[in-house]
């Protein structure tokens, strides 16, 4: 298939473009810290080697959406031992952030530019089985390039807008050149399924979006069981991944249990632990006792609240934890992903703000698997209410608990799909 003349303008304007484009984007990861070697990687020079083997090249532009596609990541790094990962973002917030927690297998580099010279170049060096976009983003030039080196092209969580595709409607043979190097497309709704159709790919659909994936968790049973005897017996509960502001409503709803069991202890685990000078700071001024797991501190400790300010340890409170408020609910930020606690059998509370999984949490609601909660007020009343009908929480897990297997079989199901493609994929160097 030749490229149209519209595809050829294009092409045209994004090299022209590029040098100007580059150096603002190239300055910008520079003033946020990230080094001359590391910022020219938008310009296809890699900084890491290409390791032998099947290679699945993941691309994701921003954390969240880096966030979204980790654990299919570390569940196909998990099954697939000879298979390698690379994810590519183009901020310094990803770079810096949740792309340093990547499995073994896995290397995160910085995505190159949508131009032929970074892209060419890029692709020269990692040479990969199969290009994976996890993005609501067509680049044409990634697109093109990697269909003229036979690279297979997946998309993941696609999202189309009803303006953006009608673009792509108008120019009907310049989209199918585009768009002819991609296998599968899974879609986050209905609507972007029928528009990636009506584009001509008819392979398109509609699953489930990929937040709501979870890798199997597996807590050691002995450390969940020297930690519950660290308890000495004391109830609890847990406010998970909680962001400023909302430290202080889950502190006034602890203080208020308190009223009615004293020996309560809340488990306080910030979003972000780098925040734990801040939050045991307000922790102190709610005239509350805190131990601190950053500094050694224990449940043991018998503190009111214990901060949980260190990462890796979220599995284990709510396994050990009979209720959860899951935060970020109360600030707005969207909300977290309500999956991770589901697996954990444990009752689900949330606040009203969780715009970026609102299917999600109006699911578990239609099933009477989580309660909703509008202030802080209302948060302890529930809680009061769980803790003094354990039935009734144990009724919210149990209803929680087939929708976080609903997230690990989509895993399973994603994983070998990309694993397929990846196989048939030419191992041959990308021609040029």
């Amino acid at each position: 298939m030749r490229p149209t003349a519209l595809f050829r303008l294009y092409k045209g304007l994004s090299t022209f473009a590029l040098p100007f484009t580059a150096r603002h984007s190239i300055n910008k990861l520079r003033a946020a810290g990230i080094s001359i070697d590391r910022a020219h990687e938008r310009l296809g020079h890699a900084t890491a080697e290409r390791r032998a083997g099947s290679l699945i090249w993941f691309h994701a532009a921003d954390v969240d959406q880096v966030k979204s596609v980790q654990a299919l990541i570390t569940h196909i790094t998990t099954q697939a031992l000879d298979t390698k990962v690379l994810l590519t973002s183009s901020t310094a917030a990803s770079a810096q952030g949740i792309a340093r927690d990547l499995p073994q297998g896995a290397v995160h580099q910085f995505s190159p530019f949508e131009g032929p010279g970074p892209m060419k170049r890029f692709l020269q060096h990692w040479r990969p089985n199969l290009c994976v976009l996890v993005s609501s983003d067509l680049w044409p030039n990634l697109l093109d390039t990697c269909a003229s080196a036979g690279i297979p092209i997946a998309l993941l969580d696609a999202g189309l807008s009803d303006s953006d595709a009608q673009g792509w409607k108008r120019f009907p043979d310049t989209t199918d050149y585009v768009l002819r190097g991609i296998r599968m497309a899974h879609c986050q709704d209905i609507r972007s399924r029928n528009h990636l159709r009506d584009m001509g790919l008819a392979m398109a659909q509609h699953g489930a979006k990929l937040n709501t994936a979870k890798v199997p968790t597996h807590v050691d049973p002995v450390a969940r069981d020297a930690t519950f005897n660290a308890l000495k017996g004391r109830p609890i509960w847990v406010a998970s991944s909680t962001h400023a502001g909302e430290e202080e409503q889950v502190l006034s709803a602890h203080a208020r249990l308190q009223l009615d069991h004293p020996n309560l202890c809340l488990i306080l685990a910030p979003h972000d632990p780098e925040r734990g000078n801040a939050v045991a700071t307000v922790i102190q001024n709610a005239g509350l006792s805190v131990a601190r797991s950053s500094t050694g501190g224990t449940l043991a400790d018998g503190a009111q609240v214990f901060l949980a300010d260190t990462k890796g340890q979220t599995d284990l409170w709510y396994a050990l934890s009979p209720i959860v408020f899951l935060a970020g609910t109360f600030a707005n930020v969207g909300g977290h992903a309500p999956f991770g606690a589901a697996n954990g059998h444990t009752a689900i509370l949330h606040g009203p703000n969780y715009a970026k999984f609102g299917e999600a949490y109006a699911a578990f609601q239609l099933q009477d698997a989580s309660i909703q909660v509008k202030d802080s007020e209302a948060l302890a009343a529930e809680v009061h209410d769980l803790l003094t009908h354990p039935s009734r929480a144990a009724q919210l897990a149990a209803r929680a608990r087939p929708f976080a297997q609903n997230g690990i079989d989509l895993l399973a199901r994603l994983s070998d799909q990309l694993l397929s493609l990846a196989d048939t994929a030419n191992n041959e160097t990308p021609s040029q």
